[in-house]
């Protein structure tokens, strides 16, 4: 498993150093109609985990329909710097963290309780833009999914909300529903399913190997400017469950700080879109590809 995540992200630094992306290029405005402030239903049950399809089980719960948007992200940060929440610090945005165990095992660093990365304003592909008073965000990019977000940055905005991330066992259930497809949508993908590379959807540019996140719910059977998508939603009418960006989960596992992200994003292979798939960072990393939803 350590060696297909290294494949992964070597692949994808290798595609991102072929030629300059502009990131700060216009790009087209859509309105899925797809409403980031829904919220779908998982009933308690089993359904089948994971890529030999073990038989688990959940609770029931509710989560996002759709991944937390920049402008959603924004709303939070305006609340959450007025009452003192978060703070800004040397152009980033930190908050506290209570810290997490630490058993000491090989390789594992200490998460100590204090302030940590939410999220950077001075990297080039921040989307959150602020004036010295008001959080905003980048022109087109309103309705787009939060991305350049640590895990902290994930965990603190669905615990100011009251809500949580999900487990990974709760994020597969909700993208799969309880029969055994590798797919939100089913068995097999199609460019027109999700936004992964090479997709060829109106937010990538092949001329420069470069592609950009698509709104929230793009994927749900409409045509934009000329580009037919397929209604990708999953059994529980999530959308964005392959694609796009990674999504971070909430697991914290004993003897280890990684934390573990879901999904597949933009720069991502079609396999990779798979719902059982995982990946893994620190959890101070932050990425253009990497987004999250909450659960309650």
């Amino acid at each position: 498993m350590k060696r297909f995540f290294l494949t992964l992200i070597v692949a994808t630094a290798l595609l991102a150093s072929c030629a300059p992306v502009d990131l700060n290029a216009p790009i087209p405005a859509f309105d899925t109609g797809i409403d980031p402030n829904t919220w779908a239903q998982v009933p308690a049950g089993e359904f089948h985990f994971g890529q030999f399809d073990e038989i688990a089980s959940t609770d029931a719960y509710e989560i996002m329909v759709t991944d937390v948007t920049a402008a959603q992200y924004a709303d939070f940060l305006n609340a959450a710097f007025a009452d003192d929440t978060v703070k800004m610090d040397s152009g980033k945005i930190v908050s506290f963290y209570p810290g997490d165990e630490y058993n000491g095992t090989k390789h594992e660093e200490r998460i100590e309780a204090g302030n940590w990365l939410f999220i950077p304003l001075d990297d080039p592909s921040q989307r959150i833009k602020f004036d010295g008073s008001t959080f905003t965000v980048q022109s087109g990019y309103a309705n787009h999914p939060m991305t350049s977000v640590t895990w902290f940055g994930a965990w603190g905005y669905c615990q100011y909300y009251e809500t949580r991330l999900p487990t990974e066992m709760e994020w597969e259930k909700a993208g799969r529903g309880t029969d055994e497809r590798p797919f939100p949508w089913g068995d097999e993908i199609l460019r027109e399913n999700a936004n992964f590379y090479s997709s060829r959807d109106p937010f990538e540019d092949m001329s420069s190997f470069g592609s950009r996140t698509s709104p929230v719910g793009f994927y749900n059977g409409n045509v934009y400017d000329g580009f037919q998508t397929v209604n990708s939603a999953s059994p529980y009418g999530l959308y964005d469950m392959a694609g796009n960006v990674w999504q971070w989960t909430g697991d914290v596992y004993e003897g280890m700080h990684y934390r573990f992200m879901r999904g597949g994003s933009k720069d991502t292979y079609d396999m990779d879109l798979r719902v059982w798939v995982r990946n893994n960072a620190t959890p101070t990393y932050f990425s253009p590809g990497v987004g999250f939803r909450c659960v309650r």
